[in-house]
């Protein structure tokens, strides 16, 4: 694994690179784009569990944190707006194409959670991108248009206040995604997407310093007005792959894996329901992830 730095406009977008077992630099490669849940960095299921899977079935890929979270620059930090995840994937790939060892015509992308729906939504107009998979991937724009209790426009009204007063000095308002603790998630009965969230972000299994699951509350605004799937029966042609856990939980993956397999315009595509697992089983749990993964090694060598 190689840690490099990408120039993205006035910031460095931070990346790990994975190569595969017997790498040879004069030869080409397919290529995976591996981006992270909300909340997340590359250090977890984006790059320690799938990325180095995928590596080892012979693809280089790169997980990449997302532009103003993990070790990527970008000031104020925490801010998750879809428009920015999403160019983030462009620049990644300007990155790829110009490595000698990697086949331009062979790059693909797998987003996980959040990532899963932002990987969905550059690969439309991102046409350098030519398999996509998504592991439990959510529709973060409905996510949050959903956060609003029923009442978006009152969401949006207290962001631009916030927005407002920190234009004039006020402090940062930075939110927590999460419980703090996996004791506070079953006292409050949460649902079983916060509840797993936190066991998995929260505990030794897969607490990673640069995971912090924070948000900048005045940046929020253009992701409640946002869709991952906007103009998918026209624009998402590339092979496509699914996979969700069949536990559905509150932030809609499981709902959303079957709008966008039946939306998606492309020809070659598939929804895998792994049975018995939820969202968070799929993070780093040894026996979904390897249904997960016997599913996505082939399909990409289909594809790439």
């Amino acid at each position: 694994m190689e840690s490099v730095k990408i120039k993205n406009t006035y910031w460095d977008i931070a990346a790990d690179l994975y190569f595969p077992e017997n790498f040879d630099s004069t030869k080409k490669y397919p290529a995976i784009i591996s981006a992270h849940p909300i909340g997340s960095c590359k250090e977890q299921t984006s790059g320690n569990v799938y990325g180095e899977a995928l590596a080892k079935a012979g693809f280089v890929v790169i997980a990449f944190d997302a532009s103003f979270q993990g070790e990527s620059g970008g000031e104020p930090r925490y801010i998750e707006d879809p428009t920015l995840r999403v160019a983030d994937f462009s620049v990644v790939v300007d990155y790829l194409v110009t490595l000698n060892y990697v086949d331009e015509n062979r790059i693909g992308v797998l987003g996980i959670c959040g990532g899963g729906g932002y990987s969905i939504n550059a690969a439309m107009t991102e046409r350098r991108i030519k398999a996509v998979g998504t592991i439990t991937g959510a529709n973060y724009g409905r996510v949050m248009r959903e956060a609003s209790a029923g009442n978006p426009i009152a969401f949006l009204e207290a962001i631009a206040a916030q927005r407002t007063a920190e234009a004039r000095g006020a402090e940062l308002r930075v939110d927590q995604g999460l419980y703090p603790t996996v004791e506070a998630a079953k006292a409050d009965n949460a649902d079983i997407d916060p509840l797993e969230a936190t066991e998995y972000y929260r505990t030794a299994r897969g607490e990673k310093p640069n995971g912090v699951n924070k948000t900048l509350f005045s940046r929020n605004a253009v992701a409640v007005g946002w869709d991952a799937f906007h103009l998918a029966e026209l624009l998402l042609t590339q092979p496509l792959m699914i996979i969700v856990g069949s536990k559905p939980g509150g932030f809609g993956a499981y709902r959303d894996g079957f709008e966008i397999i039946n939306r998606a315009a492309s020809k070659n595509k598939e929804l895998v329901v792994v049975d018995g697992w939820s969202h968070y089983d799929l993070y780093d749990k040894p026996e979904p992830v390897k249904v997960a993964l016997d599913k996505l090694i082939p399909f990409y060598q289909n594809n790439l």
